[in-house]
């Protein structure tokens, strides 16, 4: 999924000195003056999906001692706060809640109620990006965006004392992630609509063990780490 991201990001910039050449005709500008104020706010809808990256202690050549992940497309809604710092250079701030839920599916046993976590997830999430614009095209501008983020899993059962022996997967409340993007600004007559697809990628482990350290649920997991993309859309 990294690997995807930078190559994408490497298209995208590669193809905006086409996209410059393409747009060159000049056309009547809307918001002219949108990007010369010093703050700007807006919000945004989207959607999301997160997925798991596992770390084992003991990776075994049978794939299917491996723990599965079924994902499941979440809603995010949040605000944006902006703040010029040149032509090209924007820090935005944009805390919003997003709901997601991941079914992890274990080997090995025969009931659904061993076998089966559904790990529904409400998140808290704050980013801090830099957006990274290139030369406004007449009502578009393309721009690249990452940065630092964290997140407080208010569904996370951390300090539950339960655990997966009574049907309790358990996570960290609060996690740190790098995020990358890239999207486009489309200056309409009213308003400034984004859309933009950004990759997130947890830096800490997540995962709360079991009580038993031998537990056939927590036991070979080194390390728990989300990954995801976010895919947005802005109004400002």
């Amino acid at each position: 999924m990294k690997k995807l991201f930078f190559v994408l990001i490497a298209l995208f910039i590669a193809n905006s000195a086409n996209a410059q050449w393409f747009f060159n005709k000049e056309r009547l500008a809307n918001l002219e003056n949108f990007d010369k104020k010093r703050f700007s706010w807006g919000y945004y809808l989207g959607f999301n999906s997160y997925d798991f990256k596992f770390d084992y202690k003991d990776q075994y050549e049978d794939d299917n001692t491996d723990i599965q992940v079924e994902r499941s497309p979440g809603f995010n809604v949040g605000l944006i706060g902006d703040m010029r710092i040149n032509q090209y250079v924007n820090l935005r701030l944009e805390p919003g809640l997003y709901f997601t839920q991941r079914n992890l599916t274990y080997s090995g046993f025969e009931e659904r109620k061993d076998y089966l976590r559904e790990v529904k997830s409400t998140y808290i999430h704050v980013p801090l990006l830099l957006k990274i614009s290139t030369k406004r095209l007449n009502n578009i501008k393309p721009f690249v965006v990452g940065g630092i983020s964290t997140s407080i899993n208010l569904s996370s059962n951390e300090n539950n004392p339960e655990d997966n022996e009574q049907g309790r997967f358990r996570m960290t409340k609060s996690t740190n992630y790098y995020e990358l993007g890239f999207g486009i600004d489309l200056y309409l007559y009213f308003f400034k609509f984004t859309p933009s697809i950004r990759g997130v990628f947890a830096m800490s482990n997540e995962l709360v063990p079991d009580d038993d350290p031998n537990s056939p649920w927590t036991g070979n997991i080194e390390k728990l780490g989300t990954r995801g993309i976010f895919v947005n859309f802005t109004f400002q």
